[in-house]
């Protein structure tokens, strides 16, 4: 079929899908699109995008097709694909199509519908719902709730804790096979890590010295280890010289600085003070006369590592804190080679007694009677599978190898993100871009007008789109200009042009381009004209002034002579206009009663070659570019004439059965008024021109170019002199008398 000038493929039959594989891809409108970024359920495209790179390719597309019209009993069902897929569309007369049939009926049962003679994409994509009350599902993972011994589901929770879960089918966290292997592989190397550890302290190295609470005692000593180095060491320096000391205490000007504040907010500050006053020699205070800031670790830091090690004690010598650092230096070399972090938190009982009993197991156990069922889960997605296909296929194959919702006057195709509203204009051609420069380097290629719009909406969503204007002009479409942008949801977004590939938009624009062009120029010259005037009159004001102030000191002025080059100038131009005006004007006068034709003839000329220029330009508008900046490939030439044109930018039109009231409460008749008398004038002033140069041509001519010639008068020869022999003879008279 032809549409829009572009031949196209038809598809009225599902035995036209099954036989897509036959058809010569150089009849494809497209051979490609991607798989994300249109108005198309994705989980379809993903589906069908089998290598996974984001792109839907013909292969592909083929390949779905087969796979649906292999397990249905026509492949009519994907053209009459109703609102859902029939059970008796089915062809159970296959391996393939008894397991789906059995497994669609067994998702209707698990939803409560088993009666139900359609299996609809809700249906199966709820598979929260299908499998929410069974134990087992086939997907190779379970969550605590499918083991009936609290032990294993203990161990199922503690491996999640540890390891992480991953999401069952039916909605829970669970566990798989690879979540058990890493379990038990932390649990090994904690367990191992620890002995070797036992293994130095038995042999007395000294790499527990507190026992299995070393962990803890460590770390309270590493949360207080460089304050007490710098304690130490402020004190030794002190030792060194007592001029020292003052400052090592910090001076008291910084406690001003702070005693005007609230404390409870200036813990950084506080914390970098020194843990204790400093003094040559003195021991740290364990008790009293601590920093605030790190009191409670400190206090920590007694109870569980001097306490054990070093007895009772209000104040810590620095032999002692040596004392305590070597004893720690063997267990943080040691610690450095931990393995098993992951599970340190369960305690090394635990992990012994996982290691231990028969708990792994158990959980293998669980995912291997899971595992029974995978044949019925994997019936299960391919009713899903099926099931979008039934629905989605026969649409993407009219927006794929043909474009028939594009053309489509009740249908949107689906590259068509929405509807931007703006300048009293709809427009439906709207695409969904990443980057509007990148874009528009391509796009602007398919000689279409295109304002591409930033989007937003209240929340902090934020969509760029391309708008492409077909109909009515472009002299208000400019970067900055707001408009709102409602998408296939019917959710409004805020819309400000960002940029504009500028195009011809219609046929009209350019009939009327040269007169707007020439009205914008004598704006111009006006305007400049007008600001040089202001230039001119402010220099001159500036001048008076200079010289009124002066006026005692300077000799007069010498009078001004009129320019008589300038007013001779200035004749000569408007003589030269009204000859124009005077020659146009009787040329059209002569015309008589084709004056109108004249008149229609004189604007053609004048718009002639910009419509000319862009009837040839909205001939080449095309849609491929524009598409196949976004990732597609356009294997037709997608036109957009100027009836499509039309109907993807609609203008603004009154409803059906309004009146238009002419009566405007707030016009501004005085203005009005001096509109009209300067239009008067303005002809008038023509009008004079033009008479002064008929009677020019007048007094030249001595006709007025509506006067019809006298007749031409033939002249009278004059007659030819005579000669001797042609001569009468005269005889004179006789004389009389004498």
């Amino acid at each position: 079929m032809r549409v829009g000038g572009l031949d196209q493929v038809r598809f009225t039959s599902g035995a036209d899908l099954a036989a897509l594989d036959t058809l010569d891809q150089k009849l494809w409108v497209a051979l490609s699109c991607p798989s994300r970024g249109l108005e198309f359920d994705t989980k379809t495209l993903g589906l069908i995008d089998t290598d996974g790179d984001g792109r839907i390719r013909a292969p592909e597309l083929i390949a779905a097709i087969k796979w649906a019209t292999a397990r249905l009993k026509s492949p009519e069902s994907l053209i009459n694909n109703g609102s859902g897929l029939p059970l008796d569309a089915i062809d159970d007369s296959t391996a393939d199509g008894k397991v789906l049939l059995r497994a669609a009926r067994q998702i209707l049962m698990n939803l409560g519908t088993k009666d139900a003679a359609v299996v609809t994409v809700a249906d199966t994509s709820d598979t929260a719902k299908i499998f929410g009350q069974t134990q087992f599902n086939g997907d190779g993972v379970v969550p605590p709730e499918s083991a009936h011994d609290e032990t294993i589901k203990l161990v199922i929770a503690d491996m999640m804790k540890c390891i992480g879960s991953v999401q069952d089918r039916s909605g829970l966290p669970g566990v798989n096979t690879a979540s058990v292997d890493t379990f038990y592989t932390e649990l090994a190397g904690y367990s191992a890590w620890w002995a070797a550890g036992e293994a130095h302290s038995k042999a007395g190295s000294g790499v527990l010295p507190l026992g299995a609470e070393t962990p803890k005692g460590f770390a309270a000593f590493k949360a207080v280890k460089a304050k007490i180095d710098d304690f130490f060491a402020r004190c030794r320096l002190a030792a060194f010289d007592a001029r020292a000391a003052a400052h090592l205490n910090r001076p008291e000007s910084e406690y001003a600085a702070i005693a005007e504040k609230d404390l409870s907010t200036l813990a950084p500050e506080i914390a970098a003070m020194p843990l204790a006053r400093i003094e040559a020699g003195f021991p740290l205070p364990l008790v009293t006369g601590l920093n605030p800031a790190w009191a409670g670790a400190v206090k920590e830091f007694t109870s569980l590592v001097v306490l054990p090690l070093l007895g009772e004690m209000t104040a810590l010598t620095a032999a002692d804190w040596n004392d305590i650092r070597a004893k720690f230096a063997a267990y943080e070399s040691w610690e450095a080679s931990k393995q098993g972090a992951r599970v340190e938190s369960l305690g090394l009982e635990r992990i012994r007694t996982l290691l231990a009993d028969e708990s792994r197991a158990g959980v293998m156990s669980l995912i291997a009677e899971d595992m029974l069922l995978a044949e019925e889960a994997s019936g299960i997605d391919n009713v899903n599978r099926l099931a979008l296909y039934h629905r989605d296929l026969f649409r993407l194959v009219n927006n794929y190898v043909s474009f028939t919702d594009f053309y489509s006057p009740d249908r949107l195709a689906i590259f068509q993100s929405g509807t931007l509203y703006l300048d009293s204009r709809s427009c439906e051609l709207c695409v969904q871009v990443a980057d509007p420069a990148a874009h528009a380097i391509l796009g602007g290629l398919g000689k279409c007008y295109i304002a591409y719009c930033a989007c937003k909406r209240t929340g902090g969503e934020s969509m760029n789109i391309a708008a492409v204007f077909s109909n009515g002009d472009s002299d208000y479409l400019m970067v900055g200009r707001n408009g709102v942008f409602y998408d296939r949801k019917g959710r409004d977004w805020d819309a400000t042009i960002v940029k504009v590939v500028e195009n011809p938009i219609s046929i009209r624009q350019a009939f009327f381009s040269p007169y707007k062009k020439f009205i914008r120029m004598i704006e111009e010259q006006v305007a400049k004209r007008a600001a040089a005037a202001d230039a001119a009159s402010s220099a001159k004001l500036a001048g008076a002034a200079e010289t009124a102030a002066n006026v005692d000191k300077s000799a007069p002025a010498a009078p001004k002579k009129m320019d008589i080059g300038s007013v001779a100038a200035i004749g000569i131009a408007f003589g030269a206009i009204g000859t124009f005006l005077g020659t146009i004007f009787a040329a059209l006068m002569g015309l008589g009663p084709w004056l109108p034709f004249g008149l229609l003839g004189l604007m053609l000329l004048i718009s002639l070659p910009s419509m000319v220029i862009a009837w040839i330009k909205l001939r080449q508008r095309t849609l491929g570019p524009v598409l196949e900046a976004n990732g597609w490939a356009i294997n037709g030439r997608v036109k957009i004439n100027i009836p499509l044109g039309t109907q993807l930018t609609e203008l603004a039109k009154l409803p059906p059965g309004s009146k238009r009231s002419l009566d405007d409460p707030y016009e501004d008749k005085e203005a009005k008024s001096r509109r009209r008398l300067i239009i008067l004038v303005v002809l008038m002033l023509i009008t004079a021109v033009v008479a002064i140069r008929v009677h020019a041509v007048y007094l030249n001519d001595g006709l007025y170019f509506w006067q019809d010639p006298p007749p031409v008068v033939e002249p009278v020869a004059p007659a030819a002199p005579a000669t001797l022999e042609t001569a009468p003879v005269v005889t004179p008279p006789a004389p009389t008398g004498g």
